[in-house]
């Protein structure tokens, strides 16, 4: 019988017999582990070596003693030399030292599981008689494949003294165009608290049903839950000890608001990290086969946010620049109403009517539709074919119809 035992070797001393490759590939996971690690050997692999110079290993360059083992707590033996190894097993009995026999694990005291992570979570895979660590490899990588995909409930179930906040970026839309990382962090949440864009309904189906959801979603002029109350909700859950997932649209960086989550978090003592996504700025305009840069055409990319631009507010003379330069693209979030202020702007400014504008609508999913025009068109256009949010708006040349596709024209797109 195999007994899998979670040991902790932070600070504690661990022997390494043997300096060779196999120690060399073994060496990390104790490293990580905080272990205090001795090699005990006379020659070490290249590789070993340059290990025992980054982490400061100390190496005692000698032939074993069975004294060795005497202060450790795990002893591994990889010498090469069964009748070396056997010895090193058999010292470490007398001294009741656990001992990894990497030439022979049916010898040793312990051995080395096929390991992988979640989060917190650790999971090892070892034989229960006789050692197959090519069966074990296999077993632990499809348990792995499902901890990435979020298809493992790993969530805590005691509740902690201290939660934490993770802000993930949910992506353009398609639950498999978001990060492993988000996929994880979402299965270990106790709170998910979501916006109106990326992929929330499908994240909320694979959802434990006790996970509690709450919906803070913006729509254009309906703000049921104000920004501050959203800080301090992620607050209060995460200092009652919960896991909490704020779910965004895109990335939490790009016009998601993070940076002020971040610093309520920050002030309040609660542990808090940010995990990007595909942000709409780029990867709605892929979707509709317009690349934000390309040679030739366009070297920069200028972002703008299109409610900044909406009502009293005046188009910055950044974006009117943006806009005028033939090498910047530039691309409006969250500006359909915004539309016809921004192009009476910049044919104020001198942009010709023949600077080329695509409007692409729901992105990445099976409404999207794209409309291309010009300046000089662009606001009739969109009134012709009813354009809503959420709109992505690309100035520049990358906008052109037929740029990268000059034979075929993309399924749901107009030019008007």
């Amino acid at each position: 019988m195999t007994t899998i035992l979670g040991v902790s070797l932070t600070g504690r001393q661990v022997v390494f017999v043997g300096g060779g490759a196999v120690a060399a590939r073994r060496l990390g996971r104790f490293v990580a582990d905080g272990a205090r690690i001795r090699i005990v050997a006379p020659l070490l692999a290249p590789q070993t070596s340059a290990l025992v110079l980054e982490h400061e290993i100390e190496w005692v360059e000698r032939e074993f003693a069975p004294d060795d083992v005497v202060d450790a707590w795990v002893v591994h033996t990889a010498t090469g030399d069964a009748v070396t190894d056997r010895a090193v097993t058999a010292a470490c009995e007398l001294h009741r030292v656990l001992c990894i026999n990497a030439s022979d694990g049916a010898h040793g005291s312990a051995r080395m599981t096929a390991q992988s992570g979640s989060g917190d979570v650790v999971v090892g895979v070892a034989s229960d008689v006789g050692v197959d660590p090519r069966r074990a490899v296999a077993v632990r990588d499809a348990i792995d494949a499902m901890l990435v995909g979020g298809r493992i409930p790993v969530r805590r179930r005691r509740a902690a003294t201290m939660g934490r906040v993770d802000l993930i970026g949910g992506g353009p839309g398609p639950i498999d165009l978001m990060t492993v990382r988000a996929r994880r962090l979402l299965a270990e949440a106790d709170v998910v608290i979501a916006d109106r864009l990326g992929p929330t309904a499908e994240v909320l189906a694979e959802l434990d049903p006790d996970v509690l959801v709450i919906d803070v979603g913006k729509r254009p002029d309906h703000h049921p839950v104000p920004q501050q109350q959203i800080n301090a909700l992620l607050v209060e859950h995460a200092m009652a000890g919960r896991r909490v997932a704020r779910l965004k649209g895109g990335d939490p960086f790009v016009y998601g608001r993070g940076g002020e989550e971040v610093i309520a978090c920050q002030a309040a003592g609660i542990p808090v990290d940010v995990t990007p996504g595909a942000s709409s700025a780029i990867s709605v305009p892929q979707a509709a086969g317009i690349p934000v840069t390309h040679r030739g055409t366009a070297s920069a990319l200028h972002v703008v946010n299109g409610q900044g631009v909406d009502g009293q507010n005046d188009v910055s003379e950044t974006t009117l620049r943006a806009l005028a330069d033939p090498e910047v693209t530039t691309v409006m979030l969250m500006g359909v109403a915004a539309l016809p202020k921004v192009v009476r702007a910049a044919r104020d400014h001198g942009v010709g009517d023949d600077l080329p504008v695509a409007i692409v609508e729901n992105g990445h999913t099976r409404r999207q539709r794209t409309t291309r025009s010009t300046l000089g068109s662009v606001v009739e256009a969109a009134a012709d074919v009813g354009v809503r949010n959420p709109a992505v708006i690309v100035f520049g040349a990358v906008a052109r119809a037929g740029l990268l596709m000059p034979s075929s024209i993309r399924s749901g797109e107009t030019t008007r």
